[in-house]
């Protein structure tokens, strides 16, 4: 019966399921680019907000990138709905000169002192978000 096959039909579907929470094909590139360069997965520490994920340094534990699901508005976008950003540390010494309140804004839900927010949308392309990625690495090294 069919009361009968409910069981086994969400267990085929929650192993057949697999658990995207962003939408951008953009930032599944910027997450494989992390676990082939540093072997490190996302981190989803919030339970209400299962969309952010978080990247650490193996050594120290210390965060290095931060991937954000935010409101549009909230970086400098118009229209309604949402985007996804990465949070990245960055030398306190040169994050005033990177900051052009475009491509590079500060740092979103973070200390501005030591953080800065790129926007996944294509706005800087992957190869530049992959060296920010590693200068990120590399300050918390």
């Amino acid at each position: 019966s069919l009361h009968d096959a409910l069981p086994i039909l969400s267990d085929i579907a929650a192993r057949c399921t697999v658990f995207t929470p962003f939408l951008s094909e953009y930032t599944y590139r910027v997450i494989d680019y992390i676990k082939e360069k540093y072997s490190d997965e996302p981190e989803y520490l919030w339970e209400k907000f299962p969309d952010n994920a978080v990247f650490r340094n193996k050594n120290n534990q210390k965060w290095y990138a931060a991937i954000l699901t935010v409101q549009r508005g909230k970086v400098g976008l118009e229209g309604d709905g949402k985007c996804e950003v990465i949070d990245l540390k960055g030398p306190l010494e040169k994050l005033a000169a990177l900051i052009d309140n475009k491509n590079f804004l500060p740092g979103y839900h973070m200390n501005k002192k030591h953080w800065y927010t790129i926007r996944l949308d294509g706005s800087v392309n992957l190869d530049e978000i992959f060296k920010h990625i590693d200068s990120s690495y590399d300050t918390v090294n």
